[in-house]
């Protein structure tokens, strides 16, 4: 399996009243965000692909487990939300529902063939999976080749809450986020994530305690397949459309460059990471195929002068001032 040692770029968890006070504050800026101009389409983006850094990092940056083939979770939860959606006539939450489920399905069989093997042949594997999968969508005829699921309804949530006005949409996104985002602090701050973390720092110790480390990384890549066909499935229904781009993997490398430009291992970092990349896409969109040269040469400067990503170069400073 794949094993990162994440010890040099991580910073140390914020504490829960920091936590809690950053949460806060954020909450309050996205809420307001929409009421004092900002395009709602575009945060609901940059949080689709939060939710997706995040589950990303739960892996990578808490387990040590690099996938070079995440898209796959992403792409699927969205064709299978799509389709639910628009062909079989369901409502919203019941779509995002089978379209999590379809994601954590793949999880499980994916991480259970890719653990049999460590190291780079661990990444390899998710590759070729993701690889088999994104050809298996552009064959299938359901998901309608390279036109993707077009024209996906929105629908009413609960059947009451009218997806279809954008700003109750956005609401919509903005607690499928808080909701996730909690979440994964929750699991990360765990027995379970303590554990996952001295797998991480040392596997052979935690063996000798007595832990399955095969079961509790399973269980990581699980929940991050899961969390990942979330993001997929909110953002179908966000864009009322499920394509090949999100199943490609030049997803599964622009999550990975969220997540080390954010900071890798620490819980705000792939939010930032996520807003700086589609905030930067976004702006740079008229320089058409230039934007991948412009990140890929921001990837590198992260690389070698902020290893810790923004979040932890900030929290690695903040803890030297006290």
């Amino acid at each position: 399996m794949a094993t990162v040692t994440t010890t040099p770029t991580a910073a140390p968890l914020p504490a829960r009243n920091t936590f809690l006070l950053v949460t806060a504050v954020l909450t309050i800026a996205l809420a307001i965000a929409p009421l004092v101009g900002v395009y709602p389409v575009f945060i609901m983006k940059a949080l689709c692909f939060a939710i997706f850094a995040c589950a990303f990092n739960l892996l990578i940056g808490f387990g040590g487990l690099l996938s070079f083939g995440h898209a796959m979770f992403l792409g699927t939860a969205g064709y299978v939300c799509a389709y639910a959606a628009k062909e079989w006539g369901w409502p919203p939450e019941a779509a995002i529902l089978i379209g999590t489920a379809a994601s954590t399905a793949l999880g499980i069989i994916a991480g259970a063939l890719a653990i049999r093997r460590q190291g780079i042949y661990f990444a390899m594997i998710t590759l070729a999976l993701a690889q088999m999968v994104f050809f298996f969508y552009l064959q299938t005829p359901f998901t309608q080749g390279e036109d993707g699921i077009q024209a996906v309804p929105r629908g009413r949530l609960f059947g009451f809450i009218d997806l279809s006005n954008i700003l109750v949409m956005y609401y919509t996104v903005l607690v499928i986020f808080l909701a996730a985002f909690v979440f994964i602090y929750r699991v990360v701050n765990s027995p379970f994530g303590q554990v996952l973390k001295a797998i991480r720092e040392n596997e052979p110790r935690a063996i000798s305690l007595g832990y399955d480390a095969e079961k509790y990384k399973l269980l990581a890549f699980v929940l991050s397949a899961a969390l990942a066909g979330l993001a997929g499935s909110v953002k179908a229904i966000v864009f009322q459309l499920a394509s090949l781009t999100d199943v490609h993997w030049t997803m599964s490398g622009e999550v990975v460059l969220m997540t080390l430009l954010g900071g890798m291992g620490t819980i705000f970092g792939p939010v930032v990471g996520a807003f700086a990349i589609v905030g930067l896409e976004s702006y740079l969109a008229p320089l058409g195929q230039w934007v991948t040269v412009i990140t890929g040469a921001i990837f590198v400067v992260c690389v070698l002068a902020f290893r810790r990503g923004i979040v932890g170069e900030l929290g690695a400073w903040w803890a030297q001032r006290k």
